[in-house]
């Protein structure tokens, strides 16, 4: 077996940036979210997926592979926001085993009147902190890291 690559003090001083921003700027999103909508991140960026689509609904397999979570974390998000009318669930015509989540109005409006506080919130928690450059700099490297975790996945 082969030595272990270890971390030198630069990309260990990433990672552990990585991971202490990420969760910090999670853990506040969580909590502006729940305070002024009532929402959890994940159900904010489910209305956000299926306000995104022209007829505003998705199967229930492509909505868990954009927000990158579990089929069985998607339901149970999923059946929160249908109890409170802001999604509803109807089954696939042309396969028995498919469900699509659809946004309702009241969905709509819920995301439309959250949105400005999200996205202050965003910009308060990241965007505003970084300069052009940086921004830039994130957007490409999490770009290449999503891209090659999700050519693994395939």
């Amino acid at each position: 077996m082969d030595d272990p690559r270890w971390l030198d003090e630069t990309e260990m001083a990433a990672w552990r940036g990585f991971v202490a921003a990420t969760n910090l700027v999670a853990r506040r999103l969580e909590r502006q979210l729940k305070e002024d909508a009532g929402l959890s991140h994940t159900q904010y960026e489910i209305l956000v997926q299926l306000s995104a689509v022209p007829d505003g609904s998705l199967r229930m397999t492509d909505l868990a592979d954009r927000l990158v979570t579990s089929k069985s974390g998607l339901t149970y998000q999923v059946t929160q926001l249908e109890k409170a009318g802001l999604v509803a669930r109807r089954s696939c015509p042309s396969d028995v085993r498919g469900v699509f989540a659809e946004i309702t109005d009241q969905g709509r409006e819920t995301l439309r009147a959250a949105a400005p506080g999200h996205v202050a919130a965003v910009r308060e928690a990241l965007i505003d902190v970084l300069t052009p450059a940086q921004l830039t700099a994130l957007a490409e490297s999490l770009g290449a890291v999503s891209d090659r975790l999700r050519a693994a996945d395939s």
